[in-house]
């Protein structure tokens, strides 16, 4: 009998210990989930693939997300973090919509890891919106019922979402200013955001205003997959490429990002 006792009662408290040592690592920690398309994805952990031979210098501005939290930067966003550290685990893959993304169980994966303090950021759109491709495109009804998904289910989890409108392509220009190209995902994004009363992130403005700052021939060369042929080894025919990111264009909308949740408060 003594030994029955002293069997549960090693039981009890080695699972007592690894309760509270798995509170104790989770209070220091929070983690920021990035769900969403190519545009935020970060390439170099793309399974099975050797991203400095195969896709540099292609980068989502998820990829320098992390680099962007010193300590500094959590105080000023204690309005949404209360830890001393912060991980960015970016779930965002290329060619995904709402619907794809949650299809191939991608949300599922995410909101199973999800512990309360946590902070999703989701920008979808890009691909929503592409009516020939098929496989992705999700008409606007449809793109606000997916983004109304995440963020109920990001808070049935005591996590905060936070939605943002997509970021800005590099056309069309305008008398020297970069104008939307994103019609009416735009204010479908905007709209869930103010039904739900989700914290929201106009990145499409915030960019169109940067890169309309930057100018469109400095935009074009320094910030968007745009250079000539044998520029990098990976692009032997050289990029014209107005969607997705060179390092610098990657690290510009990640501080555009930053300075979306610094604003929130």
């Amino acid at each position: 009998m003594n030994f029955l006792r002293k069997n549960r009662f090693n039981l009890l408290l080695t699972a007592l210990l690894l309760v509270t040592s798995a509170f104790i690592s989770r209070k220091d920690v929070t983690t920021i989930y990035l769900i969403g398309d190519s545009t935020m994805a970060d390439y170099s952990t793309y399974e099975g693939e050797d991203y400095m031979n195969k896709r540099y210098p292609l980068m989502g501005w998820g990829q320098v997300f992390q680099e962007r939290f010193d300590a500094k930067t959590l105080v000023s966003l204690s309005h949404l973090i209360q830890t001393d550290s912060v991980l960015v685990d970016d779930r965002a893959r290329g060619g995904r919509s709402t619907r794809t993304f949650f299809e191939e169980g991608r949300w599922a994966a995410v909101y199973q890891d999800l512990e309360p303090g946590d902070v999703v950021l989701m920008q979808f759109g890009h691909n929503d919106a592409a009516k020939e491709k098929t496989e992705r495109y999700v008409a606007t009804e449809g793109y606000k019922e997916y983004i109304r998904l995440f963020v109920n289910q990001t808070r049935e989890k005591g996590a905060t979402p936070i939605v943002l409108t997509p970021v800005a392509r590099n056309y069309p220009w305008k008398e020297g200013r970069l104008e939307n190209v994103h019609g009416e995902y735009d204010a479908a994004a905007k709209e869930v955001a103010a039904e739900l009363g989700a914290l929201m992130i106009d990145l499409n403005q915030r960019s169109m205003d940067f890169f309309s700052e930057k100018g469109q021939e400095y935009v074009t060369a320094h910030y968007f997959m745009n250079f000539e042929p044998g520029a990098y080894p990976n692009y032997p025919d050289g990029s014209k490429d107005n969607t997705h990111f060179q390092p610098a264009g990657a690290k510009a909308v990640a501080q555009l990002v930053l300075e979306g949740m610094l604003d929130l408060k």
